[in-house]
Order: C-alpha cells, then sequence, then structure tokens
C-alpha cells in the first residue's frame, strides 16, 4: 500500500479553488490581483490543467486563500516589541 504524503492529502482540487474564488465573490482578475498571480494562472487553477499537464495548486496559494477567506488582505509581520518602560 502507498502512502500519500500528508501534502497531497491536504490538496485543494479545481473545484475546491473555483467555489472558493466564487465564495469570495471574485472575478478571475479580482483573484489573481489579490493572490499576486496572473488572470491565466487563476484560470490553469481552475481547470487543473496547462497545456495538457496537471496544474496542482500550490501550499502557499491554498494559505493565501485560506488567508483571503478569513478578511486578511496583507500581512508585514508580527507586531514589533515595544520598548520596556524606563
Amino acid at each position: 500500500m502507498v502512502k500519500k504524503s500528508a501534502d497531497a492529502e491536504n490538496e485543494m482540487k479545481p473545484g475546491d479553488f473555483k467555489r472558493w474564488r466564487k465564495s469570495l465573490k471574485l472575478s478571475q482578475k479580482e483573484a489573481a490581483e489579490a493572490l499576486g498571480l496572473k488572470r491565466r494562472v487563476v484560470q490553469y487553477y481552475e481547470k487543473g490543467e496547462r497545456d495538457g499537464e496537471t496544474v496542482k495548486i500550490p501550499k502557499y496559494i491554498r494559505l493565501a486563500c485560506s488567508a483571503l477567506a478569513s478578511g486578511v488582505e496583507d500581512y508585514t509581520g508580527p507586531a514589533k516589541d515595544k520598548p520596556a518602560a524606563p
């Protein structure tokens, strides 16, 4: 029996990606802008292929989709510590 990697088990399918985009009421162009991608890449993710080759949705895109769905539009890193009061 071949064991699937954790990444394969959590793989976002093309239909999942399209449902994500539609749930946020984003056009393909708007989704591409929000994710920092070209519109054509969004189309590849929704189709699941490019020129007959399978296209997988990378983990960083899945995480970005989750962040956008949660209302996070940008991230600048953890808050800086305030200096201790004298």
